[in-house]
């Protein structure tokens, strides 16, 4: 089945052929966008409130469906077309493309959401070698009939007839230095006279046909061009960067053509009620004299700012501010708007809520609730969680970076944790940490990182490696800890053995060597680049206030959206932590709570060689005597959790990794025995390292012992972790704190399972009860990341307190791939393809993974009612995952500290934006 087939006319059973499929700009309104497209229902609505739109009508959306799925436009299509066209010449008083008086209409596209410039647009339609003798005499400037005629067979042969825009471009220059002129305005009418010709000459090398005289040809295949830009590469490309459904369409407007470029007293432009980069009321825009509306777009000439139009032609500036005010109060948002003057009378040609910046964003919604024109919900409609993290990271300085001494960029890779970062280049963690701690700022530079770059992550003011991509372990743990990071940075070699980096042209990167790297734009420089701090995590942190003389105003409009998104959300938000430091973070950021502290990062830097002893234990005592080293150690760990999180819930996963990942690399191993051999050195830790680890060796380890299955197979592992936990709440509780501690077992898939470590845990906790005379109410419950957990929810429930859906994992094991293999392999062809709209760890599968958290949500409190459910992936901290999340009835998300605040924010979007309609 087509992508472009019309679900709706199959649901129905209507033919499209009985479906309406042109509508005159008085028939629609700004609701129709589905129909009619963003323009044409503005265009509409623009109509109905009594402005000056020229007269005109839109195809719609359904007929474009039809010919994108079947190569032809609708039967009925034509007929409509000419009824249309007709009504529109009798209102006009001429007929298109008229010999002695023609009507010329522009063909312009609009989909439903704004797609600025990913898609085709022709204006003039109508002219000809006869017609355009008719427009000079009823205009009385020949001058400005030959500008017209030129620009349509441009526009005409480049977007209709596919011929390269330069042919035309070059053709134009050299008429400009034929004449020696620099701007298109001083070619007389003669000059633009042999310039048709020449364009004309081009059109028939090119194509092999003459330019269409027939005006109704013109329109009919200019029609066809918009249809079919819909599916050209950039707005493809574009429709995947900003997740715009591909099976939309496009409409397409015909609008009688009103004309800029008559002379001085004409003009056209672009307006917004708000300044669209700051959010700032006043006069915004610019405009053009004697000019069509793609001389603006295109800056072939400079233009004024449009304060200057009031000096320029006062009625049509004041009718134009008038309208404005009119527009921003119909739509309670910014506008931006295109409009021409035509010798002195104003017309508008489009209007639509403009995009902003994310500064801008929150500004004006803030305004707007002032302004009395919307309330705190709509407010929150207005900005969105992806917006408020853009305004988090620190930033470089874009100006110095295009133009600055000593700055230079050697390459690009994919933008995966937004941020600025500088520092000396580095190629190892342990060189990153050391210079950390001596003050060095470092940038950490791998091919790819691992769980074991952690500390080098953690010391480094931001990350770069030449693979992976937006879900890479590099770009999913430098999100978490709003480290900045780009990936995938293929043309940069990296090489480091020998410590350095070659860049595009053979320049060497050494280590030491400073270089900044633009997690937003994905763009590597050599050299500093000076950083703008960002005001918004200053208040998040808590070190700047909003209310303070020396806040910034965005922080007040931020700290105002944050007051009304807690107000109106239903879901809590945790954080993922594992240490003091986090958790505290997170507590300023706002977190209700830890969703999931993985315990196995307790097992690392010095404590790693107790977990290998244990490991290598060949005896009950050994194994005993490991773990009872380790247990004051963990129990130290959650005693610092449980201060930072007093009162609110802390759920700790026990240890879920094959054991495997805390013994040394094979590879690294075999050589270092290899070598004690050949020298005669005593190897024999070594050797039963390497023992252990051909023992332990599995051809898929993330499926195999890990989660609750090490804790049935290694006695007294997970035992140790809950004592642990019970100790360290009994100590708190004693000292007169509140402890709120919730185990989770994890990698659960049947209930089997989870009854028999559940029964071990609640005799241990017994045991800690009794010895510390404390009641400590710790819940025990589990993850559901496996599809048998959630198939059987309902039987897990019985012995589960709690649910938190594992949803990295359970992605995997849904879609049966493995996300550090497949994002190197073919995550990117499938993007490209259209099989993936965005990647399912980045956000979640709502039809397969989302569908098993739905089944085993609703089964889970089937069994319990009072089940509490949550989700700890890092799905937890994206916004359009928390609306889902928010539908299904889950309590709450839990994400990385700094996702913290978009997390509340899209909480509270999801509640006004799906009020009542989600399933618990």
């Amino acid at each position: 089945m087509s992508e472009n087939k019309d679900p709706h006319a199959a649901r129905s059973g209507t033919s499209v052929e009985s479906v309406k499929l042109v509508y005159d700009f008085t028939e629609g309104n700004k609701d129709l966008k589905d129909l009619l497209g963003g323009k044409g229902a503005n265009l509409a609505e623009m109509t109905n409130l009594g402005l000056p739109v020229p007269p005109g009508f839109t195809i719609t959306t359904e007929a474009c469906k039809v010919y994108l799925d079947s190569g032809e436009e609708p039967a009925a299509l034509r007929d409509e077309v000419s009824a249309h066209l007709e009504a529109l010449e009798q209102r006009m008083g001429k007929k298109l493309g008229q010999a002695d008086d023609p009507l010329l209409v522009s063909v312009r596209s609009g989909a439903k959401f704004s797609m600025p410039g990913m898609m085709d647009t022709v204006l003039n339609i109508g002219l000809s070698d006869k017609s355009v003798q008719g427009l000079a005499k009823q205009a009385g400037d020949d001058r400005f009939a030959w500008d017209s005629y030129r620009r349509l067979i441009q526009m005409f042969g480049k977007t209709v007839l596919g011929v390269d825009g330069e042919l035309f471009e070059d053709a134009l220059e050299a008429a400009k230095a034929a004449k020696k002129v620099t701007v298109d305005t001083e070619l007389e009418a003669a000059d633009l006279k042999k310039l048709v010709t020449k364009f004309k000459k081009i059109v028939k090398t090119e194509c092999g046909r003459d330019f269409p005289q027939d005006p109704r040809e013109q329109m009919d295949l200019a029609i066809k061009a918009v249809f079919d830009s819909w599916n050209g590469d950039r707005a493809k490309l574009y429709r995947r960067q900003e997740r715009i459904p591909h099976d939309l369409g496009t409409a397409v407007n015909v609008c009688s053509m009103v004309f800029g470029n008559l002379g001085p007293d004409s003009g056209t432009g672009v307006a917004f009620t708000r300044d669209p980069a700051s959010g700032h009321q006043g006069v915004y825009g610019d405009y053009l004299q004697n000019a069509q509306g793609e001389d603006v777009v295109a800056g072939i000439r400079n233009t004024v700012p449009l304060a200057e139009l009031e000096s320029i032609d006062k009625k049509s500036y004041d009718q134009l501010m008038q309208i404005m005010e009119t527009l921003e109060n119909h739509y309670k948002d910014l506008c931006d708007i295109e409009f021409t003057i035509e010798r002195g009378r104003l017309w508008m040609l489009q209007t639509r809520v403009g995009k902003r910046t994310a500064g801008a964003a929150f500004r004006i919604a803030t305004q707007l609730v002032d302004q009395g024109l919307i309330d705190e919900a709509e407010a929150l409609t207005r900005v969105n969680g992806a917006q408020l993290a853009q305004l988090m990271f620190p930033r470089f300085d874009e100006e110095y970076a295009r133009s600055g001494e000593g700055v230079e960029q050697v390459g690009r890779g994919i933008a995966a944790s937004p941020g600025a970062a500088v520092g000396k280049a580095v190629f190892d963690s342990y060189t990153a940490v050391k210079w950390s701690r001596s003050g060095e700022k470092v940038i950490l530079i791998r091919r790819e990182t691992n769980p074991d770059d952690l500390d080098g992550m953690i010391a480094a003011e931001g990350i770069l490696t030449s693979r992976g991509g937006k879900t890479s372990h590099a770009a999913v743990v430098a999100r978490g800890m709003g480290k900045t990071c780009v990936c995938g940075a293929e043309e940069l070699e990296v090489d480091t053995k020998r410590r350095r980096m070659t860049v595009p042209g053979g320049h060497v990167v050494e280590e030491g060597d400073l270089i900044s790297i633009d997690g937003s734009s994905g763009k590597v420089y050599l050299g500093e680049v000076p950083v703008v701090p960002s005001p918004v995590v200053e208040y998040f942190e808590g070190r700047m206030h909003p209310g303070a003389d020396d806040a910034d105003e965005l922080v007040e409009a931020v700290h105002r959206m944050m007051a009304f998104a807690d107000r109106k959300r239903r879901l809590r938000v945790r954080a993922n932590a594992d240490n003091a430091e986090d958790a505290l973070r997170a507590r300023r950021f706002g977190a209700q709570g830890i969703g999931l502290c993985r315990t196995e990062h307790m097992f690392l830097g010095d404590r790693r060689e107790l977990v290998e002893r244990l490991i290598l234990a060949d005896t009950e005592e050994e194994r005993e005597e490991s773990l009872k080293a380790l247990l004051p150690l963990q129990k130290k760990d959650f005693v610092e959790l449980f201060e930072a999180m007093d009162g609110l819930p802390v759920t700790i996963r026990l240890l879920d990794p094959p054991l495997h990942e805390f013994l040394p690399d094979i590879t690294e191993l075999s050589v270092r025995v290899a070598l004690a051999e050949s020298r005669q050195e005593p190897h024999e830790n070594e050797l039963r390292l390497l023992q252990a680890v051909h023992r332990l060796h599995e051809q898929n380890p993330m499926l195999g012992l890990r989660g609750v299955r090490l804790g049935l197979v290694i006695p007294g592992l997970f035992t140790m972790q809950v004592r642990a936990i019970a100790e360290a709440a009994a100590e708190r509780r004693n000292a007169k704190a509140d402890p709120r501690a919730e185990i989770m077992i994890p990698l659960v898939g049947t209930v089997q399972e989870l009854e028999i470590v559940r029964e071990e845990a609640d005799k241990v906790i017994a045991e800690v009860e009794e010895t510390t005379g404390t009641r400590l109410n710790l819940a025990i419950g589990t993850m559901i990341e496996l599809p048998r957990a959630a198939l059987t929810a309902g039987q897990i429930a019985e012995a589960a307190e709690f649910f938190s859906f594992g949803t990295n994992d359970l992605t995997q094991t849904v879609w049966g791939f493995s996300r550090d293999d497949v994002e190197a392999s073919f995550f990117t062809a499938y993007l490209e393809k259209g099989i993936f709209g965005v990647s399912p760890f980045e956000t979640i599968d709502k039809d397969g993974v989302g569908s098993l958290v739905k089944l085993a949500a609703k089964a889970g409190r089937e069994t319990r009612p009072d089940l509490k459910l949550g989700v700890c992936g890092e799905h937890g901290g994206d916004p359009e995952s928390v609306h889902f999340f928010h539908e299904v009835g889950l309590d709450y998300v839990s994400c990385s500290p700094f996702r913290i605040p978009v997390a509340r924010l899209e909480a509270g979007r999801a509640a006004v934006t799906s009020a009542g309609s989600d399933h618990r």
